[in-house]
């Protein structure tokens, strides 16, 4: 199993394997992904990457990235720095 299951709405990630990425205890990640402390983007192959999946997740301007096929393996892992997320500007007036 590689912690990636294929579900009707996307992709689940097991806690486990985002906790490695980031080097934090399992048992933390689902009350930091619904505190916004973790976030994550998917994106979706094409051309020569059709049917992979990008995978990505940020935490204190880290990034773990997972890059999946259709089924949900794991073809690659990837963990490397980001700049700090940006804060909306408020709307001039």
């Amino acid at each position: 199993m590689s912690g990636v299951d294929v579900t009707p709405d996307g992709f689940t990630v097991d806690a486990e394997v985002i906790a490695a990425g980031f080097k934090l205890d399992p048992a933390h990640v689902p009350v930091m992904l619904r505190e916004g402390q973790i976030t994550s983007r998917c994106e979706t192959g094409f051309d020569k990457d059709a049917g992979r999946f990008r995978l990505t997740f940020y935490h204190n301007a880290r990034a773990l990235r997972l890059t999946v096929d259709a089924q949900g393996a794991v073809l690659q892992q990837a963990r490397f720095p980001v700049g700090a997320p940006r804060r909306a500007r408020p709307e001039a007036l």
